[in-house]
């Protein structure tokens, strides 16, 4: 049974461009099968999450990520009798404006698109969703629901300040009401991604060896965690060790999010979607003191893995294939392939011509751009 303050099928906002109700699925169920169908979602498999997609098959993907976090956003939707339909939708969509060579390619294209708008990996998922997907006979994009663009576009909070000129974009066609929060579905599978993460970038981690179990051990959560498989199965060899020590700091995430919810749900009594987009921040999040517990993994995090010298000699390696390629097509569109020209030679000055590419080299994935690289610039 659904929660009053859960967003309800039959109250969506609805889309854009007017359909037909479809007779076996939900608008959300309409709307989470055409993000995955798309071509943006398949990219996802052959973009990187901290590694190069090349450098490993047992690292996450992108793609791997998304499912994740989906998967994470449907249990704590339904623990909350949120509707698990439209959370999955904005797990699935979360990442789809993700560049390759995931933050580094993000921060790379940032710099080199100041000029002419700037770049969002959240803002350009909105773009693909509403533009950039083109499968479609009577309308640019997915035509998503209300609801999955608002989830896609704030489900980190309430946006204020200069925007993004792809959300933007889309804002002015369509009031998303960024000012506000997100609904409840939204934000959880915002949180979802904080575990989903913070979860996996261990796991890799420690496969990759920047950091071994001992280190780990010294951190509060993961301490604790390997303490209790250690005293419940002694001698368990180091994999299985590894796994059951993880999937511990897993659930205390997961279960800690629900309680804290669940808690401030009973206090405030929301009686609709409106109140929770109304609140004084967000309803679904972390309990403080577990809060601050990840915000040292992310310090340990980012010491380690993000910033380890392997990594770093990565990312500038990336680094350089983008700054090479994006200043090469804005140079000459030309280079861009067949089907991208006559979006190019409509472009009525450079500011729109560099939103084309950056929407072309956005698009691409790890190891289609290092081709590209190869092949363009040696």
């Amino acid at each position: 049974m659904s929660a009053p303050f859960a967003c309800q099928p039959d109250q969506s906002r609805g889309r854009r461009w007017p359909e037909t109700m479809s007779t076996f699925r939900s608008p959300w169920q309409r709307d989470r099968d055409r993000i995955i169908h798309s071509s943006a979602f398949r990219r996802l498999k052959h973009k990187t999450q901290v590694f190069v997609e090349h450098e490993g098959d047992y690292y996450r993907t992108r793609l791997t990520h998304t499912i994740e976090v989906a998967q994470v956003a449907r249990t704590i939707a339904g623990a909350l009798g949120l509707n698990q339909d439209l959370a999955e939708t904005v797990a699935l969509a979360h990442d789809l404006g993700h560049p390759p060579f995931g933050h580094t390619g993000e921060d790379a294209l940032a710099i080199l698109m100041e000029p002419y708008g700037g770049f969002d990996h959240n803002a350009q998922a909105l773009r693909i969703v509403t533009k950039l997907e083109r499968h479609y006979a009577d309308f640019d994009g997915l035509n998503l629901t209300w609801e999955s663009l608002e989830g896609i576009a704030k489900h980190n909070g309430p946006i204020t300040g200069p925007l993004p000129y792809a959300l933007a974009d889309v804002n002015a066609e369509w009031d998303l009401e960024l000012h506000t929060n997100a609904s409840a579905e939204a934000q959880v599978a915002a949180v979802a991604d904080d575990v989903a993460y913070n979860h996996h970038d261990l796991h890799d981690g420690l496969r990759a060896g920047l950091f071994t179990e001992d280190e780990l051990a010294e951190l509060p959560i993961i301490g604790e965690a390997f303490a209790q498989v250690d005293a419940r199965h002694p001698g368990l060899e180091p994999m299985r060790r590894r796994h059951e020590a993880l999937r511990r700091v897993f659930g205390v995430m997961v279960e800690d999010v629900i309680a804290v919810a669940q808690n401030r749900l009973l206090a405030l009594q929301p009686q609709n979607v409106h109140d929770i987009r109304a609140m004084d921040g967000p309803i679904i999040r972390f309990s403080k003191p577990l809060y601050q517990n990840l915000k040292a993994l992310k310090s340990f995090l980012f010491t380690h893995m993000y910033r380890a010298p392997s990594v770093v000699v990565e990312r500038k390696r990336v680094t350089e294939m983008l700054n090479g390629l994006f200043p090469l097509y804005l140079a000459d569109p030309g280079k861009l392939p067949d089907d991208w020209h006559v979006f190019a030679d409509a472009a009525q000055d450079e500011t729109e011509l560099a939103r084309i590419v950056l929407d072309y080299v956005a698009g691409m994935t790890d190891r289609f751009a290092i081709q590209e690289a190869e092949r363009l610039l040696g």
